[in-house]
């Protein structure tokens, strides 16, 4: 598989991690990178890379929802056989890492505002040329620097009240 196609397979993750979320997250592409593999003490080029792809929520997700949201993004990423490696739990920027069967490493954070970002990493790859996504966000991409800041509200992920168990 080159870099290209695991972007592509990183791509398939990060939709299917959204799709695990009712109701639906507004979200848009974040930029994503590549860089090359390397091996050994002098730090030698393999042929080899890796790319990453990241998505950034744009809906408001209020801080009485931020815990049921990154628990349902745990618990639809061990449905499917990923590996959860480490949970922060910190208040302000709480994070979930996982991985799955074939090396891509997931993460689910919460950055300023609460803003959610999912990320997917290839493992080492045959390097090649990594194209933008695909996949066609479900809001316009906004102007200005990285990270715009959420700004779609939603009846049930902006709501100020905690989720009913």
């Amino acid at each position: 598989m080159n870099m290209q196609q695991g972007a592509e397979r990183a791509d398939a993750i990060l939709q299917e991690t959204l799709a695990a979320v009712r109701p639906e997250l507004k979200w848009n592409h974040g930029p994503g990178g590549s860089a090359g593999c390397t091996k050994g003490v002098a730090g030698a080029a393999t042929g080899t890379g890796a790319s990453d792809r990241l998505i950034a929520i744009m809906t408001v997700v209020s801080e009485e929802r931020r815990g049921a949201l990154l628990g349902l993004i745990e618990r639809a990423w061990k449905d499917r056989g990923y590996k959860i490696k480490s949970v922060n739990a910190n208040q302000k920027a709480p994070s979930i890492h996982a991985e799955t069967q074939d090396g891509y490493a997931l993460t689910v954070k919460v950055g300023g505002q609460g803003q959610f970002f999912f990320t997917a990493a290839t493992p080492c790859l045959t390097d090649s040329d990594v194209m933008e996504p695909a996949t066609k966000p479900n809001t316009p991409q906004r102007k200005g620097p990285f990270p715009q800041r959420p700004d779609e509200h939603d009846e049930f992920w902006s709501a100020t009240t905690p989720v009913q168990q």
